[in-house]
């Protein structure tokens, strides 16, 4: 008999979508993580990274990082609650550019304590899709 190797558990889809977007998640930023489609824009993309962080989706945060600098895994701790994501600004990352930044607050909740992480993140083009580069902490 064939031994099953244990996968881990798909994360747990909220209704609305943790974006911020006034959209359901399904039609929002899960599309992009079940791969459905692809972000078309960096800021979809920086959106729909937040919302994977948001529901434990460590996968799809893998798979949109530009393998130059990706992690081998992540350790996401399960008590860090990512509550709110604001767009501060974005340059370029449109359909037409091939490079853009999005600076961003995102919101979180830690052992009872709120706060906030400000970032600008960079993102790239790689083989056609959209992928998260790097990023400078604001704050």
């Amino acid at each position: 008999m064939a031994r099953r190797t244990s996968r881990p558990a798909r994360p747990t889809a909220p209704k609305d979508c943790p974006c911020g977007l006034p959209a359901p998640y399904a039609e929002c930023c899960g599309r992009y993580h079940s791969g459905q489609a692809a972000a078309p824009t960096a800021e979809a993309l920086m959106r729909s990274r937040f919302s994977a962080f948001a529901v434990g989706d460590e996968p799809y945060l893998l798979r949109t990082w530009h393998p130059d600098n990706r992690p081998e895994s992540l350790d996401l701790d399960p008590a860090m609650r990512w509550t709110r994501l604001e767009i501060l600004d974005t340059t370029d990352g449109s359909a037409f550019h091939t490079t853009g930044t999005v600076t961003f607050r995102a919101h979180y909740t830690y052992d009872g304590a709120t706060d906030s992480l400000h970032e600008q993140s960079r993102f790239v083009r790689y083989e056609g899709a959209w992928v998260y580069l790097d990023a400078v902490f604001t704050d």
